[in-house]
């Protein structure tokens, strides 16, 4: 999901659920789910960060997010989990991904032109299939300040309701 940190008026993302089929782990799904979720969060919302929660508990995931996709610790949240585990609160910052955003939006502008076609890079097909997926679950034209709660797994995005 999307919104703006009530306290300092940042835009931001959090990732409230990902899941990742145990056939289908360690291919590289939820690094792949996490890089498409954020670069969607910077370029749609502006986002500066994306936060989660982890089990202290959950060596894998907190492994997967530190060493893999870059997170850093920000809190511990006492009590989080309805059975009162402890979560990490983790953060990780996007503002390589809104430097870019802005910089192919003024290249865009500078040569008057409203959209460019993209070249076949490889992962076009990847990000067409993203695009599709949201246009689907009707994120496009979605509130840039409020987005809805999105779980990640390895068939997909899915709205929570």
């Amino acid at each position: 999901s999307s919104g703006i940190n009530e306290s300092t008026g940042v835009p931001h993302g959090h990732i409230t659920s990902l899941a990742v089929k145990r056939s289908h782990r360690r291919l590289g799904l939820a690094k792949k789910l996490m890089d498409q979720a954020s670069r969607a969060m910077a370029e749609s919302f502006s986002a500066k960060y994306v936060s989660l929660h982890v089990r202290i508990s959950n060596r894998a995931a907190l492994s997967l997010y530190t060493h893999v996709l870059k997170f850093q610790i920000d809190d511990v949240e006492p009590k989080y989990y309805a059975d009162g585990e402890d979560a990490y609160a983790m953060k990780k910052h996007l503002n390589h991904l809104s430097d870019e955003t802005e910089d192919t939006r003024n290249f865009i502008n500078s040569l008057g032109m409203d959209q460019i076609e993209p070249t076949s890079n490889g992962h076009q097909e990847e990000e067409d299939d993203v695009e599709e997926q949201l246009e689907k679950l009707n994120l496009t034209d979605a509130d840039p300040n409020i987005c809805d709660p999105v779980v990640l797994s390895s068939t997909g995005p899915e709205v929570v309701e």
